[in-house]
C-alpha cells in the first residue's frame, strides 16, 4: 500500500492507496513541532481506525510547506519503515513543464494539485485550492504549468477579520439564509462566503481572458464542499486531488 501525505500550514492530509483505488483519506491539524516518533504515533493511530498499520504500508509519498514537518517525516521513515520517502522537489518526474519564472518557489502541493487536474481531468485546467491560501494553479492545453495566483484562505481573512474587530464575534462558516443579512452573524457570513466566491470566479474569468482558451475549472481543499455551491465558475470538484497527484508522481518515480 501507498501512503500519500500533503502537509499544509493548517491541515495535514493524510491518505492509502491500494493499488490504484484510494481507500482511506484522514485530515488532521499540523503540528509544526513533532518529532519524527510522535508523528509515527499519529499517523499509526489513524491506520489502526482503518485496521491498517504502518507494516502494510510499503510507499511514501510526501508533498510539504512546512521544513520541520518534511524532515519529521524522513526521520519517520528512517525509524519505522524500510525504505525512503519520496518527498516532492526538484529532480523528482512530475510530467509537467513549468514556466514559471524560478520553479524552485512552486509549492509542492500546487505541482501535485496540477498533476492530479492533468492525469483526472485533462488540460487546459485551472485548480482552485481553498486551504491555508486559495490558490489557483494553471495548465495550459499542452499540459504545461503556466503559473497562477496566491490569495489569503477563507478561514485566514476570517480569523484576521473577528481578530482585528473587537465588536465581532468569530461565527461558524455556514451559508447565510439570503445574501443580505438581517443580523450581524448572517452579514459576516455572508461577506466572507459570497465574497470569496466572487472573488474565485472574477479570478478565473481574468485567468480564461488573458489565456484565450476555455479551461475545466476544478476545485479542491479542505473547503470546497462548503464553497463549490457559491461559485459558478468551479465545475468539477476532487476533494482529494493533492494526493492523486501525489500518487502519480510517485509512479514516474519508481
Amino acid at each position: 500500500m501507498l501512503l500519500a501525505i500533503d502537509v499544509g500550514n493548517t491541515q495535514t492530509t493524510l491518505g492509502v492507496f491500494d493499488s490504484d483505488n484510494l481507500v482511506h483519506t484522514w485530515r488532521y491539524s499540523t503540528n509544526k513541532d513533532e518529532t519524527g516518533d510522535e508523528l509515527a504515533v499519529t499517523i499509526q493511530g489513524l491506520l489502526s481506525l482503518a485496521d491498517l498499520s504502518l507494516s502494510f504500508i510499503n510507499g511514501l509519498v510526501v508533498s510539504s510547506v512546512v521544513p520541520h514537518c518534511t524532515q519529521a517525516l524522513v526521520e519517520l521513515a528512517q525509524n519505522h519503515l524500510s525504505f525512503e520517502p519520496l518527498i516532492v522537489k526538484p529532480g523528482i518526474k512530475t510530467g509537467l513543464s513549468i514556466l514559471y519564472e524560478n520553479p524552485l518557489e512552486v509549492g509542492a502541493d500546487r505541482i501535485a494539485n496540477a498533476v492530479g487536474a492533468k492525469e483526472l481531468f485533462g488540460a487546459p485546467a485551472i485548480v482552485v485550492d481553498f486551504g491555508t491560501a486559495t490558490t489557483f494553479d494553471v495548465l495550459s492545453p499542452a499540459g504545461e504549468y503556466l503559473g497562477g495566483a496566491i490569495a489569503p484562505g477563507v478561514e485566514v481573512a476570517a480569523e484576521a477579520l473577528f481578530s482585528r474587530a473587537a465588536r465581532l464575534s468569530r461565527v461558524e462558516l455556514s451559508v447565510p439564509p439570503r445574501v443580505v443579512g438581517r443580523n450581524t452573524q448572517h452579514s459576516l457570513q455572508s461577506g466572507i462566503l459570497y465574497g470569496f466566491a466572487g472573488l474565485v470566479d472574477t479570478m478565473v474569468m481574468k485567468i480564461q481572458h488573458e489565456n484565450g482558451f476555455e479551461s475545466k475549472v476544478i476545485g479542491t481543499g479542505g473547503l470546497v464542499s462548503l464553497m463549490k455551491p457559491l461559485c459558478k465558475t468551479i465545475k468539477y470538484v476532487e476533494p482529494d486531488l493533492t494526493l492523486w497527484g501525489l500518487k502519480f508522481i510517485w509512479a514516474r518515480n519508481i
